[in-house]
């Protein structure tokens, strides 16, 4: 078994010229690489792994282990790249049903990532008579919806454990500078981690953004670090297959990317990876809409779909070799349920059947089928698989003609949104849009 992940693309570019496009992902890794295209000021995850040294890691490894020590629970607050990198990590390596096992350590739990009212009663309530931390995530402090979960627990815990205790077990992970959050955090004196200038917030899960919650969960983070240092170092002629096969795909009229997992405790990566390239390639009235499904769960909803649907999807499976446990089919005598016939076989091995039969039905219905193959889920291959979709991201968002590393539409809603709100600063727009609803 390779000992990184691998791109395969037998089932996906049949009838389908790619190679012409090789010159064009090598021109865009090159200008990812020289720094000289749109966005070239948030490059900085670029060569991140590799420029992570022991004394980061020591101290946000004595971070965690003070909020380990205090903390029942760790409540990380963040909105976007603020809380998917670490959310993805954690559920890939956490027992599936952690939430109900004590493990030993605090539960991270999230906030700030909606807006929801019955959210934030029941984790309130969860955590009320418990002592917990927090690390509140964002580079202004002003992001409304982490600022509002901010203020709601941050008040909690001051009011239930103290001040003091509140000062040592609140960290902040904010700019180096500036921003309400910075002098807040100084005022107050929080321990504070930085969010680099030039790292965008879906590629901030290398930073203390991701790292500081991933090791308070109790995971490996050099082994995460050292992964992804591998396919730094390592990995671009698989960026180059992945990104030269989708733009392929694109091309061909193919404008929806679903990927595709076997493995439950992939979902959140997944839902990391739909945010990493809808917002950086959906610009300019262009992109691949990246679509998730888990499988075979989804085989019996969005199934029919995938099968026998419009024919503008392709389809990436992201398939684990090796799982962490084996379990026996075992052979019953009155075989009523007619499973006898796989008696014997672990579960895997019937998973990777379904796997292999749903891509070969998938592309005899005319979906093309890419596969990334992962060797097991672990910190370091984790590891491997965020580097590798962060890089394949930036080829592949200069290979479609638009700057991957902005996002100026994510601002539209908000404009709405403080209008509606009545905030200051806001008076003309709200006046407009009044204007609009009454008409």
């Amino acid at each position: 078994m390779s000992e990184k992940i691998q791109v395969i693309s037998q089932y996906a570019l049949q009838g389908i010229e790619a190679q012409s496009l090789r010159n064009a992902a090598l021109a865009a890794q090159q200008t990812l690489e020289s720094g000289s295209g749109e966005g070239n000021d948030f490059l900085g995850w670029l060569h991140l792994p590799s420029s992570i040294d022991e004394s980061q890691l020591l101290a946000i490894e004595k971070s965690a282990a003070q909020l380990r020590q205090q903390c029942e629970y760790v409540i990380t607050i963040g909105i976007g790249g603020s809380y998917l990198g670490a959310k993805a990590v954690i559920e890939a390596l956490s027992d599936h049903f952690a939430a109900y096992k004590n493990n030993g350590g605090p539960k991270v739990v999230f906030a700030g990532n909606n807006i929801g009212e019955d959210y934030l009663y029941d984790l309130m309530d969860l955590v009320r008579g418990h002592k917990f931390g927090i690390i509140v995530i964002s580079k202004s402090g002003t992001t409304t919806e982490p600022a509002i979960a901010f203020r709601l627990f941050k008040e909690m815990l001051e009011k239930q454990e103290g001040k003091e205790f509140a000062q040592r077990n609140i960290i902040a992970v904010t700019d180096a500078h500036r921003g309400a959050l910075r002098v807040l955090a100084t005022q107050e004196g929080y321990d504070t981690y930085v969010i680099p200038d030039d790292v965008g917030g879906r590629f901030s899960v290398l930073t203390p953004v991701g790292l500081l919650p991933i090791a308070v969960a109790g995971f490996d983070i050099r082994a995460l670090v050292a992964g992804a240092v591998e396919m730094e170092q390592d990995g671009d002629e698989q960026v180059l297959n992945y990104a030269i096969a989708r733009n392929a795909l694109y091309q061909d009229g193919k404008k929806i990317e679903i990927l595709a997992n076997f493995t439950p405790r992939l979902h959140f990566l997944a839902e990391w990876w739909k945010q990493l390239y809808g917002e950086s390639e959906g610009k300019d009235h262009k992109g691949i809409f990246p679509a998730s499904v888990d499988l075979t769960t989804d085989l019996h909803s969005m199934g029919q779909m995938i099968q026998d649907g419009e024919r503008t999807i392709f389809e990436t499976v992201l398939s684990v070799g090796d799982q962490q446990h084996e379990i026996i089919i075992p052979s019953d005598d009155a075989d009523l349920d007619g499973l006898n016939y796989i008696a014997g076989k672990n579960v895997d091995y019937v998973n990777k059947m379904a796997e292999l039969g749903t891509r070969l039905a998938h592309v005899d219905g005319g979906v093309p089928n890419l596969l990334i193959t992962i060797p097991a889920v672990t910190e370091r291959y984790i590891g491997q698989l965020i580097y590798f979709f962060e890089k394949a991201c930036g080829v592949s968002g200069y290979m479609l003609g638009v700057n991957p590393f902005n996002q100026p539409g994510v601002e539209a809603y908000k404009k709405n949104m403080f209008a509606l709100l009545e905030k200051p600063g806001h008076e003309e727009a709200t006046a407009q849009i009044k204007a609009r609803l009454k008409s």
